[in-house]
């Protein structure tokens, strides 16, 4: 879609893409979509109350699984009315405001997401590392400053990106890619140099993502290392096991976030689809994956999160006798 330039309603608007070319089977598209939204909210929201209503799970490990359901929570229903909205009422056009409104929360949360994942690989450091200094080191003030500190960062970094995209004149076509705003994207519709845009979004991502994922590296390699020096099989496995969710955690946020990089970088000869379904899977991957790790692998949310099924279940049979 190409629009004048002297266009007023190209001033204001962008327009957003679903599955271009399937447009009549938006309805059937749907489903898969709003059944994945659905999961996402029901199992963030399930991690969220189970840790704030047992008082045994208020411990730093489980406050940091919390903000990062409530980080997946946020990430969800920042895309969720923009790609709903195409798929069941064709709703494509966005103002500029709303736009970049959406851009700052999705890049925003999933610069929080990525600094949530090194909070909780400090927090199996120290308590594999550092077992007995566990409740001296990360106290419950010191917490909620980590927590604090860790969305105060990617806020900050993220906050000029509307103002550096508001300077820019749009006088290309204002057709996005995606059934979301994405700084990248954006860029590309600028007519003057972006150059700006392109050093500032690199430094936002090698201070960001780029440290983050070497520090939970480097406190892999340490703990590894402290684990290869317990003398007893079994107390090595009991300590990796704390772990796995974690690691899985990662892998689901990273390995797509590569993924992504590498198909936008040398995947120019790909089908459009591959590079959509590779930035949904970015998006929605670990919100709908993330709550069914850690309510597997984690034996006290596991078991916690079956107590509230009983419960229910029992009050059920009780009203009907």
């Amino acid at each position: 879609m190409i629009i004048p330039c002297n266009s007023s309603l190209q001033k204001a608007t962008f327009f957003l893409t679903g599955f271009q070319g399937l447009e009549d089977l938006n309805g059937w598209i749907s489903i898969p979509f709003s059944s994945i939204y659905l999961t996402v909210i029901l199992g963030n929201l399930t991690i969220l109350h189970v840790v704030h209503t047992d008082a045994t799970l208020h411990e730093p490990m489980y406050y940091f699984l919390a903000v990062l359901a409530l980080t997946d929570l946020g990430l969800c229903l920042s895309t969720l009315p923009t790609v709903l909205g195409i798929f069941w009422f064709g709703a494509r056009e966005i103002g500029i405001p709303a736009c970049f409104t959406q851009l700052f929360f999705i890049h925003t949360l999933s610069l929080v997401e990525s600094s949530v994942l090194l909070s909780m690989s400090f927090d199996r450091y120290v308590a594999i590392c550092y077992p007995l200094r566990y409740s001296t080191v990360l106290t419950p003030a010191r917490v909620v400053k980590m927590g604090l500190s860790l969305v105060l960062r990617s806020a900050l970094l993220i906050l000029p990106l509307p103002f550096l995209l508001k300077r820019f004149q749009y006088c290309r076509s204002h057709v996005l890619a995606h059934a979301y705003c994405l700084h990248l994207e954006i860029m590309k519709l600028a007519c003057s140099s972006s150059i700006v845009n392109h050093i500032y979004g690199l430094f936002v991502v090698a201070c960001t993502v780029g440290v983050d994922s070497l520090l939970i590296f480097l406190s892999y390699a340490l703990i590894l290392r402290t684990v290869l020096s317990i003398a007893s099989h079994q107390e090595r496995l009991r300590a990796l096991n704390t772990c796995v969710s974690h690691i899985c955690a990662v892998l689901l946020f990273y390995t797509p976030m590569i993924g992504l990089s590498l198909v936008h970088r040398f995947g120019e000869h790909l089908p459009r689809i591959v590079h959509l379904l590779m930035s949904y899977v970015y998006l929605l991957l670990p919100p709908l994956t993330n709550p069914i790790v850690y309510s597997i692998k984690t034996k006290q949310i596991r078991q916690r999160i079956i107590k509230k099924f009983e419960f229910v279940k029992s009050l059920k049979c009780f009203r009907q006798d």
